[in-house]
């Protein structure tokens, strides 16, 4: 990426040599730009929230900026981009989206998010360290950016206008108002769960933003509840993905003699999936973890994984993430161990199950979705 600080050779994390998505889009390109041209004093606390693969802060790095992502897959990708520019480090501070943020900002630079709930709850967390002398600009796609993401910065910040479009990207310009009588921040949310959905009928949820279906229940995951396996005993079982945690909880409730892992590459998913189990009260040992897939955990080691993957990567439509989740799986899988997998029908997970695991059976389906197990054979 060719930016007014230099040249910067940028990846996603983890690399993949077949993975053309780049780490950078207009909408980057577009922001670092408009300050390089306007001369934008990049002065004082500048943060950067959303900054998908660390572009921005990368970029930025000799101006000492905070990053504050939801991503643990972004926030690793920023630090290898950071390695990479040589960056001294300490340079940046990372900051997730559960960390409290800095107590005053004098620059801040927003990369809308897919979630309009997890930019709510960010500018309803950075609003009170934002004073009348603020830079704030943020950057998307004329894609993500709607009439309601100007109002949320309108009701949250202060008065809001856009820019012109370039390259199918655009920028906002925010102008801070001190006295601007905010909405209080909604998030984290919370709600019951349906019947007829077997353990988890009526329990608890915590949600926070960012989060899939942050204030519902999918109608995926519906369907994977109606269906999850008769667990029993002290199996170790991993909630891949976990989202929120429902199912993972649901099968803490049905066997409390198991042991359930909770991962996700998302923290607020994370940090709901905790707040989930503990609001039902669940008796029994559960571990949760913010990271790359299953990296980390020891090879035929785990009795169960479920899984429902998602198919999208930001804005892109992209099955290396199932794929990924699927060779996890069958490597941290015990012989005779199983993979449930939920997914809707058109993306024939089935298939790429058959070659990795030799084996792939139907356990329920409707027009949308399909539950799929494959059974570990062997430990090679």
């Amino acid at each position: 990426m060719t930016t007014a600080w230099g040249e910067l050779a940028l990846t996603r994390f983890p690399e993949d040599p077949r993975d053309r998505l780049r780490a950078w889009d207009a909408s980057d390109e577009y922001l670092l730009r408009h300050l390089a041209d306007e001369g934008v004093a990049l002065s004082g606390t500048v943060v950067v929230v959303g900054d998908r693969w660390g572009a921005l802060v990368t970029a930025l790095a000799a101006h000492r900026p905070v990053q504050i992502t939801d991503s643990f897959l972004g926030q690793e990708a920023t630090r290898v981009n950071l390695e990479r520019a040589g960056v001294e480090p300490g340079s940046v501070r990372l900051l997730t989206t559960q960390d409290p943020p800095p107590d005053r900002v004098d620059v801040l630079l927003v990369r809308v998010p897919k979630s309009l709930a997890l930019l709510e709850d960010q500018l309803g967390r950075l609003a009170p360290a934002v004073h009348r002398g603020t830079v704030v600009v943020g950057t998307g796609m004329v894609k993500e950016i709607h009439t309601s993401t100007l109002r949320l910065f309108e009701r949250i910040l202060g008065p809001t206008r856009t820019s012109l479009a370039e390259k199918k990207a655009r920028l906002i310009f925010c102008t801070p108002e001190p006295s601007l009588v905010r909405p209080t921040n909604p998030w984290p949310y919370g709600y019951t769960l349906p019947d007829g959905i077997g353990a988890a009928s009526g329990r608890a949820v915590v949600n926070h933003a960012g989060v899939f279906c942050a204030d519902r229940l999918d109608i995926g995951t519906r369907f994977f509840l109606q269906h999850l396996p008769d667990s029993r005993g002290a199996q170790r079982i991993v909630d891949l993905g976990c989202g929120n945690g429902v199912v993972g909880t649901a099968m803490a409730l049905a066997n409390p003699e198991a042991e359930v892992l909770f991962v996700d590459e998302s923290f607020p998913a994370v940090a709901s999936a905790e707040e989930t189990y503990k609001a039902n009260g669940v008796q029994g040992h559960a571990e949760f973890r913010v990271g790359d897939g299953l990296s980390g955990v020891p090879a035929d080691s785990v009795d169960l994984v479920l899984n429902n993957p998602p198919f999208h990567s930001h804005q892109a439509t992209t099955d290396a993430t199932a794929r990924r989740m699927f060779t996890d799986a069958r490597r941290t899988l015990r012989p005779g161990g199983e993979l449930w997998v939920v997914g809707n029908r058109h993306l024939g997970y089935h298939v790429q199950l058959r070659k990795l695991f030799g084996n792939s059976q139907l356990v329920a389906s409707d027009p949308k979705f399909v539950v799929l197990k494959a059974v570990k054979r062997s430990s090679d």
